[in-house]
């Protein structure tokens, strides 16, 4: 033997097959594991939710602007920034500039309902801390802008208007 390995067969199965045996193994329970942790940040997402609803207060005020920015630029107060964690001062989160009352303030909002956000106009939000929920018009409803359609809809909705 010159220094080269030899791998024999233990007990009549081949090594490949015991190594796919050994990564599947692995994969099924890193599956469960992660199954198991998604659950629990689900319960938690929706013990928050039920939190900031009971927090929750209807509110007049005039939008100023709207637009996604880092958390570092968005203006909102030094504690609600040190309170954040480190990978999310970099991402870019939905900001709203509006005056209630006297007051200017930047509030975030949902990403559900950014895109219905109207800019200078008075509108009825319902908000938890400076966390803007949900929005209504106060002297008309809000329409959402049409969303940019994809190719593939494009393509399907040429397709039908050849075929009528």
């Amino acid at each position: 033997m010159s220094g080269s390995i030899m791998l024999m067969p233990a007990m009549g199965i081949h090594v490949f097959t015991v190594v796919i045996i050994v990564v599947l193994v692995v994969l099924i329970a890193a599956l469960v594991a992660l199954s198991i942790y998604g659950k629990k940040l689900q319960k938690k997402q929706e013990e928050t939710q039920k939190e900031m609803q009971a927090a929750s207060q209807s509110v007049s005020m005039l939008i100023i602007d709207k637009k996604r920015m880092k958390l570092k630029e968005s203006g909102l107060p030094q504690i609600v920034i040190d309170q954040t964690p480190k990978y999310m001062l970099g991402q870019k989160v939905p900001i709203v500039k509006a005056k209630i009352g006297p007051k200017i303030m930047s509030l975030i909002c949902d990403e559900k309902i950014f895109d219905m956000v109207p800019v200078k106009k008075e509108v009825r939000a319902i908000l938890s801390g400076i966390y803007i929920m949900d929005v209504k018009g106060l002297r008309g409803n809000l329409e959402a802008k049409p969303k940019k359609m994809k190719l593939m809809d494009k393509l399907k909705a040429k397709v039908s208007k050849k075929e009528s």
